[in-house]
């Protein structure tokens, strides 16, 4: 068995091993190595000449040193020159090595970042369409609860009971509003992308006419009036006012009908929110949940609880069986009145907007305040969302709607209205195809494409407020001009 060095892969002349790799090298090319680096070739640790151990072999007796002009010196040359060129080989093919190992290091780590990216991503989108899991933002301040008042019982003149009193939100009714976002959430997913046969199309809005009905002030949707003193209910079926409420001391500003009781709800600067028997013709109770204005209403999907936000800064969040103020929030660092408030939907995420061009969206379980939308130059008027989930529609002094994605929480679509345009009331239609606007006019826009499909200018005064009918077979609108107007085919 012959030896061969570790370095040319030939039989040494002077072969020696190394101690510390226990390989064999050619004497002369390890002691070039040894005096180029100072290692081992073979690991890389320190190596010097007198560490090699010389290996005892048979060497053919060699003759005496040539002359530099004979052939042998001519030999040794060449040969010396293939001792530069094997130590330089071997160099080479170890850089290859720690090279292709790093190349392949990094191309791992390449992969690996890639797929962990992917990950974010997804994650953060999905954390984007529950705003609720968004951590909440600094600065906000949940009152304490204040001490309960003397309730007044309802006497024989048909005072109704008064209550102030914070209860707070408990384990069962948040367990009641996860359970009705589930549902919600699950049909809409089922609905998908898919628009109602019975859903009236675009080309169909230009054949609609108006009827116009005189009936004190009237706004916000078809069966209730405001902007009196009173509140008016008015069949749409038999063209005709069936009950007028009154009770509030100064102009009603919001009025919401409840979709499966004979019930309405109306606020007004007096800063109370009045709950209305439409059959009986009276006023049932009096939830006092704020100190100064209110400014806006929205019922929660369940049908159980009213939110109502006002310009003393603070939302609140109230039972309408029991009349009771289950929670009362506000934003300490904004310091700023409240314009309005609506129900994203699902019923666990809402917005406010507030007089200093601020859209604010609140998770309701966790009282919090989880993402802010900045973008307009006036106060906001009014807000909406879509019934897909994802749409939020805005309008503010500032003669804009803004429309905005709360998946990605940005602006992606300003419409821009005429100078000194007041936009009063937003609203979308059940499917989500459109976006009805409200307020120097009334305009009709075609959602995805953004595009306006009809515009009404009949009204002689501001128009306060406009709502769809089912499928969109008619648009209601109100105004300052005293009249309640119904376009359809």
């Amino acid at each position: 068995m012959s030896l061969v060095c570790a370095i040319c892969n030939e039989v040494p002349e002077h072969p020696c091993i190394s101690p510390v790799s226990n390989h064999v090298f050619e004497r002369r090319l390890i002691e070039k190595y040894i005096a180029e680096n100072g290692t081992d070739p073979m690991n890389g640790q320190p190596l010097s000449e007198e560490q090699l151990v010389d290996i005892k072999v048979t060497h053919p007796i060699r003759p005496k040193a040539p002359s530099a002009t004979s052939i042998p010196a001519i030999l040794k040359s060449l040969q010396d020159e293939w001792d530069a060129v094997m130590l330089h080989s071997f160099t080479l093919r170890q850089q290859l090595q720690t090279t292709r190992q790093e190349l392949s290091h990094a191309l791992y780590q390449h992969d690996a970042a890639c797929r962990v990216i992917a990950r974010l991503n997804k994650e953060v989108t999905a954390a984007r369409e529950a705003l609720a899991t968004l951590k909440p933002q600094a600065g906000l301040v949940t009152p304490q609860a204040a001490p309960a008042s003397q309730p007044a019982a309802a006497g024989a003149g048909g005072e109704p009971m008064e209550i102030s009193e914070q209860v707070g939100m408990t384990p069962e009714i948040i367990q009641k509003l996860q359970d009705k976002a589930t549902i919600l959430t699950t049909e809409r997913k089922k609905r998908g992308k898919t628009v109602p046969e019975e859903l009236v199309r675009a080309e169909d809005l230009s054949k609609w006419s108006y009827k116009r009905l005189n009936v004190l002030h009237l706004v916000d949707l078809f069966p209730v009036s405001k902007c009196s003193l009173s509140v008016v209910v008015f069949d749409k079926n038999e063209e005709q006012i069936v009950a007028t409420l009154k009770g509030h001391t100064k102009k009603v500003t919001s009025v919401i009908f409840h979709p499966s009781q004979s019930m309405v709800f109306s606020a007004s600067p007096d800063a109370t929110i009045r709950v209305w028997s439409v059959t009986g013709g009276n006023c049932i109770q009096v939830v006092r949940a704020h100190e100064a204005s209110v400014t806006g209403l929205s019922l929660h999907a369940t049908g159980d609880y009213l939110l109502s936000s006002s310009e003393d800064q603070y939302w609140a969040f109230s039972d309408i069986q029991t009349g009771r103020v289950l929670t009362k929030v506000t934003d300490e660092s904004a310091g700023c009145a409240l314009t309005c408030a609506q129900f994203h939907p699902d019923g666990l995420i809402f917005g406010t907007g507030t007089a200093d061009s601020q859209i604010k969206i609140w998770d309701l379980k966790e009282r919090t305040n989880v993402a802010n939308f900045p973008g307009h130059s006036g106060p906001v008027t009014s807000i909406a969302f879509s019934e897909n989930g994802y749409y939020l529609a805005t309008g503010a002094q500032d003669s804009s709607v803004k429309l905005w994605d709360l998946r990605k929480l940005k602006n992606f679509k300003t419409i821009s209205l005429d100078n000194n345009y007041e936009v009063k009331s937003l609203v979308f239609d059940q499917s989500g195809t459109y976006l009805a606007v409200g307020g120097s006019d009334i305009r009709v826009y075609i959602c995805k494409q953004w595009s306006e499909v009809l515009n009404f200018t009949d009204h002689t005064g501001l128009v306060t407020g406009v709502a769809f009918g089912e499928n969109a077979k008619f648009l209601t609108s109100a105004g300052m001009d005293r009249s309640l107007r119904f376009y359809s085919l």
